[in-house]
């Protein structure tokens, strides 16, 4: 968790302010002193025990009295202090992760702050169509039988269409394991609630998640391969010279989305279930800037080999996510909405997640500090299938497969009729 002394510096107050944030600093100081002088107690009560016990004096009637009644004091201390430790600790999970002093001031509604833009957003003789659309068209996207196997925003994908889908995963993790030094992973997908608490998704996110009961065991469905990957080291010191560690995995990812009905519901935008390739890295905090702009570039690579016009923006103080201290998001362009929209996060958290899964750095001076952690998505599968039916469409209904994707297809486009088109070798 926090430093609960840091966050009631001035500083800090006025950070989390940026961001939207009000900490009650009264209460978290009160917490604050209560614990420190209940472990003092505590420490003193025991100290005591402890020199009676070696003293090798046979206590007296009223000798065993007093260490009766230090006993029961000891216990109540004890219980005292569980107490302040478990609303501390409830104060302190809820309190998000302080902005970067670079991070820009504003939020959402704020013009966004562009840092590039990459390739020329497509033109066309005709009125491009969105991935809906194009997708049903061609018969590879069928989100009302969908529907009828688990209601809204989910999806299914057919023939080409599923094929698609899995070239683009192992395209990616072929990119990102051979060029970009990640190290794949399979994952469990579905995880504890400490490992959720450990990235940060719980106790603030409950209501987005999916969560499982049985055989008297609760089990949440993960939102995204960070949290498994990051939690890998949960409890553990990392040596210096075995860092960064850069990861990767793909798996389904499953978001609740209880905060965003009505938004983006028709298409692949935004699902209960969708598969992602995520990068993680984990490396001493005095890098993290120098890792987040190493991870935002491979997340950048992925879409320039597949073609698509994109651009990268900074997110503002008052938009950053829960566990982030800078993010950039890469945007990608949707010729169907005539915008471009997110299609990647890259997050550096700073120490926030390093202190909150107890995850450790050991320096060859021998010294201990938190980890810092990064994320990114590169990418999701389905919002990257987006992109390509929009960007890639043809007047005649057709799409053309990105180069990068073919030997992972095998076809080079996907006729009207949703067959595919397979290139000459």
């Amino acid at each position: 968790m926090h430093d609960p002394h840091r966050l009631l510096q001035d500083e800090a107050h006025t950070a989390l302010a940026r961001r939207g944030h009000h900490l009650d600093r009264a209460a978290l100081s009160d917490l604050t002193q209560r614990r420190a002088r209940l472990i003092a107690e505590r420490d003193k009560l025991r100290a005591e025990q402890n020199r009676s016990a070696r003293s090798g004096v046979r206590p007296d009637e009223a000798a065993r009295a007093r260490i009766q009644e230090a006993k029961e004091r000891l216990r109540s201390v004890s219980e005292e202090l569980r107490e302040a430790e478990e609303e501390l600790g409830a104060l302190l999970s809820a309190v998000p992760n302080l902005p970067h002093a670079d991070v820009p001031d504003g939020t959402e509604q704020d013009p966004p702050v562009v840092r590039r833009v990459w390739g020329e957003v497509p033109g066309f003789e005709f009125t491009p169509r969105d991935h809906v659309d194009v997708g049903t068209r061609l018969g590879i996207l069928d989100q009302v039988r969908a529907a009828r196997l688990s209601g809204s925003r989910f999806a299914v994908t057919r023939g080409a269409g599923a094929r698609l889908e899995r070239a683009l995963a192992a395209f990616l993790l072929d990119l990102h394991t051979t060029e970009h030094g990640y190290t794949e992973h399979g994952v469990p997908h579905l995880v504890t609630r400490e490992t959720m608490t450990g990235t940060g998704q719980l106790p603030k996110f409950e209501d987005d998640l999916f969560l499982t009961t049985a055989a008297d065991r609760d089990l949440l469905l993960i939102p995204t391969a960070e949290v498994p990957l990051v939690n890998l080291y949960r409890g553990e010191t990392l040596q210096e010279g075995a860092l960064p560690l850069a990861l990767t995995a793909c798996t389904p990812c499953y978001r609740a989305e209880a905060g965003s009905y009505g938004r983006d519901t028709r298409g692949l935008v935004r699902l209960h279930q969708f598969e992602k390739v995520e990068l993680v890295r984990i490396c001493r905090p005095e890098r993290a800037a120098e890792e987040l702009e190493l991870l935002t570039g491979h997340a950048e690579t992925a879409l320039q080999r597949l073609g698509l016009a994109h651009r990268v923006v900074e997110l503002r103080a008052g938009d950053l996510g829960f566990a982030a201290r800078r993010t950039y998001d890469i945007e990608v362009w949707l010729p169907g909405q005539g915008t471009y929209r997110e299609i990647s996060s890259c997050s550096d958290c700073g120490d926030f997640q390093g202190r909150r899964a107890g995850i450790k750095v050991q320096g060859r001076d021998g010294r201990k500090e938190f980890a810092a952690t990064l994320n990114g998505s590169a990418l999701p599968v389905g919002r990257t299938l987006v992109a390509i039916l929009e960007q890639y469409q043809r007047a005649d209904g057709s799409v053309t497969v990105p180069p990068a994707l073919v030997p992972y297809t095998g076809f080079s486009a996907i006729a009207p009729d949703g067959t595919p088109v397979i290139s000459p070798s």
